[in-house]
């Protein structure tokens, strides 16, 4: 009887496990010491790309969070409106966003926001729109 009831609750919580494991499948790891981002989807690397992180005086917080919302043409309301097209917001007034200085991808530049190229900005924007912001996480580690 208890192997029957057993088997019962493992097929019972088969789907919610499933559903519970795949919350978060799409991972935007940022590396501040290498200054890259490394996408991850249903555990699959999808891209590595050249970052932005904070410039000295300035810091980009560290620690996981959910997409909080997405913003395609934003412009900072503390930086002089500043363009940060394609922005994934994760921490309050931080976000993934692309930037135009392409020439400073891979070494710190930026407030405090982790700035990627235009089409590599606009590939992770896309990316969580379809994945929803639920499932989306940002990580950001020395």
């Amino acid at each position: 009887m208890r192997r029957v009831v057993m088997a019962a609750l493992a097929v019972l919580f088969i789907p919610f496990y499933s559903a519970t494991a795949s919350a978060a499948n799409l991972v935007a790891k940022i590396s501040l010491s290498q200054q890259e981002m490394t996408v991850t989807q249903n555990g699959i690397v999808r891209y590595r790309w050249k970052v932005s992180t904070a410039r000295k005086g300035y810091v980009t917080p560290q620690g996981s969070w959910s997409a909080k919302w997405l913003s395609k043409n934003h412009r900072s309301r503390k930086y002089d409106n500043a363009p940060m097209p394609y922005a994934v917001f994760f921490n309050g007034g931080y976000a993934v966003h692309a930037t135009f200085d392409l020439k400073r991808l891979g070494r710190p530049a930026s407030h405090g926001c982790v700035r990627l190229h235009p089409d590599n900005a606009a590939a992770l924007f896309a990316m969580t729109r379809q994945a929803g912001l639920q499932n989306t996480r940002i990580v950001i580690a020395r």
